[in-house]
């Protein structure tokens, strides 16, 4: 069975109440699940794809990664997805979790293939929500993914405009951001940390100099104990 417009209603229907009667709802148990579901959905439009993952979260019927990865695994969703569907689809976010989903699977994969630009995400870097503020630098780590070259001038121009945040969601993923970055382009890392070490938080200073030194956020302490 695929799903089109015309029995998406249904499929939602049916998905909930194959997520209701789960005994467990561990996340292979549920990707194994979206996987299906991805499959039934192949031949749906985009629109649809987008109303389906919407109903999800706004019913709460499962967490925001199912209707996320429903999205990215859609090829026409993602070849179309604007900015205004990403307000729309991120709306309400409240917690990490929530933001690293959206951020890692649908708005950072987006913005790496052009779907949406530059002033978008350094909008959302400005926004008096810190939840979007977080959106923005977790992007960044799709420009620096694993299999990509890196692309430290988008990474470093939003880490720019965070310098001086201080919330702690902000602060930790502005580490995230600059060790992601540091993988491929440690020079660029390096010197953004020295340019930018009065304004930065010790934590984000301590953490990407751990990674670009040691390769990890907090090298492991030897076992050995000095005498």
């Amino acid at each position: 069975m695929t799903s089109s417009a015309c029995d998406v209603h249904a499929l939602l229907r049916e998905l909930a109440d194959h997520i209701g009667g789960l005994r467990q709802r561990s996340v292979p148990t549920l990707r194994r699940l979206r996987r299906d579901y991805s499959r039934r959905l192949s031949n749906a439009d985009a629109r649809s794809v987008f109303w389906l993952a919407a109903r999800l979260r706004d019913d709460g019927i499962v967490h925001r990664f199912f209707g996320d990865e429903l999205i990215a695994n859609h090829t026409a969703a993602m070849d179309q997805v604007t900015r205004r569907d990403l307000d729309v689809i991120g709306a309400g976010m409240d917690s990490w979790d929530q933001v690293d989903s959206f951020a890692t699977i649908v708005a950072g994969p987006a913005w790496r293939a052009g779907r949406v630009v530059n002033t978008d995400v350094e909008e959302w870097a400005r926004s008096n929500d810190r939840w979007w503020r977080r959106t923005a630098l977790v992007c960044t780590t799709r420009l620096n993914a694993p299999g990509t070259k890196g692309d430290a001038r988008r990474t470093l121009a939003v880490c720019r405009i965070l310098l001086d945040d201080r919330d702690d969601t902000i602060v930790k993923a502005m580490s995230w951001a600059l060790r992601a970055l540091a993988r491929r382009d440690p020079k660029s890392a390096a010197t953004f940390i020295k340019r930018y070490r009065a304004r930065l938080a010790p934590r984000i200073i301590r953490e990407v100099t751990n990674k670009l030194s040691a390769g990890l956020k907090t090298p492991r302490r030897s076992s050995m104990s000095a005498n």
